[in-house]
C-alpha cells in the first residue's frame, strides 16, 4: 500500500521529531562540560605490562609513578605473596612458578622492564611494608613504607644506590616531630623551590614538607591548615560534620603547576586543596557514604597545560573519576570491581604519563595496568 502525500509528511515528520529527540537526549547522557568531546576516555591495554622474567610475580602494590622520561616506575611488596603464588622458592619446590620480583621495578611505556632492584643492603634498614615511590628530575628515586616502624623516607639512585633517608625506622612520636615520619604514604616534587611533600601517612595526619637536596625540615600542616593533632577521633560517620583533623591514612599528595597542593584523607572521603605554605583552600567530598577504607585513595592531575582535570582512585568502589579541577564536579568514571582486565581489587595507587595513558596498581588484585587514552583532543 502507497501512503498518500499526507501522510508521507506526517510520517516524515514524525521521524524527524523521534531523531530531534534522540540527539537531544544522548547529549543529556554527556558528562558536563563546556565541550563534551574534551572529557577523556580510556580503554585497558591487557598486553602491558610484558611478562616479567626469570618467573618473577608481584605482589600488592604499593605505589606508582612517571618519571620526566615517561617512564613507569612500580614499587611492590614481595613479602605479600602467599606460598601458592611462589611454588619455585619452596623448599622442596613444588612448581616451576613463580619467584617473587624484586620490589622497584621500572617499565617503558611499551611493558618491556628496564630495571629492577631494592630490599635490604649495605647502610641503611629497608622499609617493612613498602608504600609509595616518586622519581625527580635530578636522578634520584623516593620510597616510603606504612608497616608499624616506618617512619622513615630512602632515597636512592635509578640504579638503586643507597644515598640517604629522612628519619628512620624507629616507633613514630608525633604529627609535630619535624626529624621523623608517621609511616608516609606518598611524596610530590616540588621543582619550582625544590622542596619534598610528604602526605604523612598511616601513623601521622599531616603534610610535611623538606628540602629535597639537604633533607632539612621547612614546613608542616594538618587539615584545613590547622596545627595537626593526634588525638582519637570518633569513627567516620557521613552524616556529622566534618573532621577538623586529617584521619588515617593521610594518602596522597600532589602539586598543581599553579601552585595548589591536593591532599587525599582517604577515610574521611575527601580531597583537600592549600597554597603551599599551607593555606586551605577548599575541600571536596566523593562517595560519603563510603565506610572502612574510604573514597580517596590516590590522585593523579591530567597533563593539558591547564591541568583541566584531576583523576580519583578508589579502591573501596573501584573506580576511577574523572573530576573537573575548577569546581571538583565529577564528569565521567571508569572502571569496575572484579578480575578482568580493565577491573580493580583494591584500586591503590595511579599515574598518568604526558601523553594521557593511566597506569593502576592494585592491592588485592595484585596486579599494575594500563589503560589508553582513546581521545589525544582531551590533552588540548
Amino acid at each position: 500500500m502507497t501512503p498518500t502525500p499526507h501522510c508521507a509528511r506526517a510520517l516524515a515528520g514524525f521521524a524527524k521529531a523521534v531523531s530531534l529527540w534522540l540527539a537531544a537526549a544522548a547529549f543529556s547522557f554527556l558528562p558536563h562540560t563546556a565541550s563534551a568531546g574534551e572529557v577523556p576516555t580510556f580503554a585497558v591495554d591487557a598486553s602491558w605490562p610484558k611478562q616479567l622474567p626469570n618467573n618473577w610475580i608481584i605482589g600488592q602494590v604499593g605505589g606508582i609513578t612517571v618519571d620526566w622520561q615517561g617512564h613507569i616506575w612500580v614499587i611492590q611488596r614481595p613479602r605479600s605473596l602467599t606460598d601458592a603464588e611462589k611454588y619455585a622458592t619452596l623448599n622442596p619446590p613444588r612448581g616451576t612458578c613463580c619467584v617473587p620480583a624484586p620490589p622497584v621495578l621500572e617499565f617503558d611505556t611499551d611493558g618491556n622492564l628496564l630495571r629492577s632492584w631494592g630490599g635490604p643492603g649495605e647502610g641503611y634498614e629497608w622499609v617493612g611494608r613498602e608504600h609509595g615511590i616518586e622519581v625527580d628530575e635530578r636522578g634520584f628515586v623516593w620510597i616510603g613504607g606504612n608497616a608499624d616502624n616506618d617512619s622513615e623516607l630512602l632515597k636512592f639512585t635509578l640504579d638503586g644506590k643507597y644515598v640517604g633517608q629522612i628519619g628512620k625506622i624507629a616507633p613514630r612520636t608525633n604529627s609535630n616531630d619535624p626529624t621523623q615520619l608517621g609511616r608516609p604514604a606518598e611524596v610530590a616534587i616540588d621543582k619550582a623551590t625544590d622542596e619534598l611533600y610528604v602526605a604523612d601517612g598511616y601513623g601521622n595526619r599531616r603534610v610535611i614538607v623538606f628540602d629535597a637536596s639537604s633533607n632539612a625540615f621547612r614546613r608542616l600542616w594538618g587539615a584545613y591548615g590547622n596545627v595537626p593533632n593526634d588525638d582519637k577521633q570518633p569513627p567516620y560517620d557521613p552524616s556529622a560534620p566534618a573532621q577538623r583533623q586529617f584521619g588515617t591514612p593521610v594518602h596522597c599528595i600532589r602539586i598543581s603547576n599553579d601552585g595548589l597542593v591536593y591532599v587525599c584523607d582517604r577515610s574521611q572521603n575527601r580531597i583537600q586543596v592549600f597554597r603551599k605554605d599551607g593555606t586551605f583552600v577548599k575541600e571536596w567530598f566523593y562517595e560519603k557514604h563510603s565506610l572502612g577504607d574510604g573514597a580517596t585513595f590516590d590522585i593523579a592531575l591530567w597533563p593539558d597545560p591547564a591541568q583541566t582535570y584531576l583523576l580519583n582512585a578508589d579502591g573501596t568502589n573501584n573506580e576511577i573519576r574523572v573530576i573537573r579541577r575548577e569546581d571538583g564536579a565529577v564528569v565521567g568514571t571508569f572502571g569496575h570491581a572484579g578480575r578482568n582486565a580493565g577491573q580493580f581489587l583494591v584500586l591503590h595507587v595511579m599515574a598518568v604519563d604526558k601523553l594521557g595513558n593511566v597506569y593502576t596498581g592494585e592491592v588485592d588484585g595484585k596486579r599494575i595496568q594500563k589503560f589508553r587514552l582513546l581521545n589525544p583532543g582531551a590533552l588540548k
